[in-house]
């Protein structure tokens, strides 16, 4: 019966050329003069589950007083428009995320390679990908939680509109800023090293053990970053970025933004003309266990002090002159490896055995990323260049690491990250960390082999470019 649904595409994931030809790379401003203006229309849409409605682990049982949202803007004037999305949801993947772009870019009259889609990956909120959907009915497995896609089909169409209608209204841009700031005590790194160099313990996001409370910070990116666009001396966005876990405490079944949410609404009271989109940077291994002993107060503290970088970065922001000519936009399409453990035979008996409410979402979720990686699907890695800065567009949960390397990479620009786009490879880690053992690189939690650290260093590179060299070197 299930033998015809997922022909077998024999691959090896060192054989597999992972980059697709460089002709594939896009730039933006093609065609485009210097002083064409520059627009940016804001959209931003409730993505707020109904009561019942499956999220990533619980039901909706009641509603909150701040709601999820999919919020973001659409650039106008350098080249087809560009779409920066963020949702206030654990993870969009695979066939999921392919339809949230495909939706966006139709609406803002552009391409898919232009639009980029990123969650924030909070633990209270929904989980969407289509192909996984697909593979469970076509497996006649019942009851599918949280892939059933109505709800998210539905605030795609949402989101499309609002795209669209919010072309009309698209105000004129004539600077951009960039403000930098310490986050002080919120993230940690989650992988606790013995003297061996393997994982001796996680520090979860809810860590009860003071002792490993008491473990240095460990490695992290302590900044958040934030580009804002103004109308002469208007904010009209102001998009941050800044690398961790987002949860406080979950499995309330109370859909939640959790922290770094409550920190995006302090501070759009505190600068209400613009739009404040966050983005969750390469916080694969990173949390806040650290500062959260799973206290529920803890939730209020980490948003404060979020919030406190944030405006910290704001009072730091320095405005620049912007023309159309400053805005570039590169897209990379690349094939990541898939991991050798990922056995389709297996993950079909296991879901076509089990009772509904008892199927693990780990088996469904690699399910899929095995479709994808037969079919040849590729990842779209991005960049966005507005004057001295660049935001480098990432799938999955990526460990921060790649966030450090990418800011060493260009010193002599502005570098944020955005990362938790496709889900579909789910964590991402270094390809020493796959050595090193722990949760995120173990065949529960990431479906990619560990050659993936060349792949995406690689595309990295290529997208930043390559630094000046300083005269007289």
């Amino acid at each position: 019966m299930h033998a015809t649904l997922f022909p077998r595409v024999v691959t090896s994931a060192i054989a597999i050329s992972f980059f697709l030809p460089a002709g594939f790379a896009l730039s933006a401003a093609d065609g485009q003069s210097a002083d064409t203006p520059i627009k940016i229309a804001t959209f931003d849409v409730d993505a707020t589950p109904p009561i019942g409605s499956a999220m990533a682990y619980d039901p909706v049982r009641r509603l909150d007083e701040i709601t999820l949202r999919c919020r973001g803007i659409v650039l106008l004037g350098a080249g087809e428009p560009i779409v920066l999305c963020a949702v206030d949801w654990i993870g969009i993947g695979n066939g999921g995320h392919d339809a949230f772009r495909d939706a966006l870019a139709e609406a803002a009259g552009t391409t898919r390679q232009r639009v980029a889609v990123h969650t924030l990956h909070q633990h209270d909120a929904p989980g969407c990908d289509f192909t996984a959907e697909r593979l469970l009915r076509e497996l006649g497995v019942g009851a599918i939680g949280r892939y059933e896609g109505t709800f998210h089909r539905e605030v795609i169409r949402r989101a499309a509109e609002a795209v669209k209608s919010s072309l009309d209204s698209a105000e004129a841009i004539t600077h951009y800023g960039w403000g930098v700031a310490k986050v002080e005590k919120v993230a940690s790194n989650r992988r606790i090293l013995g003297p061996d160099g393997r994982v001796r313990a996680v520090r979860w996001t809810t860590t009860r053990d003071a002792a490993l409370r008491a473990e240095p910070e460990g490695v992290i990116d302590p900044e958040v970053s934030l580009l804002s666009f103004w109308n002469k001396d208007k904010p009209v966005a102001v998009l941050s970025y800044y690398a961790c876990h987002p949860q406080s405490y979950y499995r309330m079944g109370i859909p939640s933004p959790d922290f770094p949410g409550i920190a995006r609404f302090i501070r759009g009271q505190a600068v209400p003309e613009a739009l404040h989109v966050h983005f969750n940077g390469a916080g694969g291994n990173i949390g806040a266990g650290k500062y959260n002993d799973g206290s529920k107060e803890n939730r209020m503290k980490l948003a404060l002090r979020l919030a406190d970088g944030m405006a910290r970065a704001w009072k730091a922001t320095k405005r620049t002159p912007l023309k159309s000519g400053d805005i570039t936009w590169k897209s990379l399409p690349v094939r990541l490896p898939i991991a050798e453990h990922i056995d389709q035979a297996a993950l079909v008996k296991r879901l076509t055995s089990q009772q509904p409410r008892d199927l693990y979402i780990s088996d469904a979720s690699q399910l899929a990323w095995w479709q994808r990686c037969q079919e040849g699907h590729a990842i779209d890695i991005s960049c966005l260049g507005v004057g001295k800065a660049r935001v480098l567009h990432l799938p999955g949960e990526l460990f921060v690491e790649y966030q450090l390397a990418a800011k060493k990479m260009r010193p002599d620009l502005h570098v944020a990250m955005a990362a938790y786009g496709d889900y579909g490879p789910a964590y991402i880690g270094t390809e020493e960390s796959y050595e090193q053992g722990g949760y995120e690189t173990s065949p529960r939690a990431s479906y990619v082999a560990p050659q993936v650290e060349q792949v995406l260093t690689d595309a990295m590179r290529n997208l930043l470019g390559k630094a000046p060299v300083p005269a007289g070197s």
